[in-house]
């Protein structure tokens, strides 16, 4: 590539970085998970820790890893897939956290 092509180049990926950039700081919180979201989807889940608890408040058990998790408001059962495994809750008050 000739040296006066590699300007008018070099300023145009500039602008593209600079107009992305805008775009990324100018995101609503909406739109931030949304695409944290969409993330997610595609890469199989993000780093959280899901914590089980019985009715009374006692630990019945700890899920940690890459976790995609879905809920259905029809019968409020929460499933996700952890480690090839899906595991699927109803009842007891799951709390999770990303990491």
């Amino acid at each position: 590539m000739k040296k006066k092509h590699l300007v008018p180049a070099l300023c145009g990926i500039v602008l593209a970085a600079a107009a992305l950039a805008a775009v990324c700081v100018s995101c609503t919180a909406s739109q931030r998970r949304e695409i944290k979201s969409t993330v997610s989807d595609y890469t199989g889940g993000l780093n959280r820790r899901a914590t089980l608890y019985s009715s009374t408040g006692e630990v019945i058990k700890v899920y940690e890893g890459k976790i995609d998790i879905t809920s259905s408001s029809e019968n409020g059962a929460v499933f996700f897939d952890l480690n090839g495994k899906r595991i699927w809750i109803k009842g007891g008050i799951l709390v999770v956290e990303e990491l």
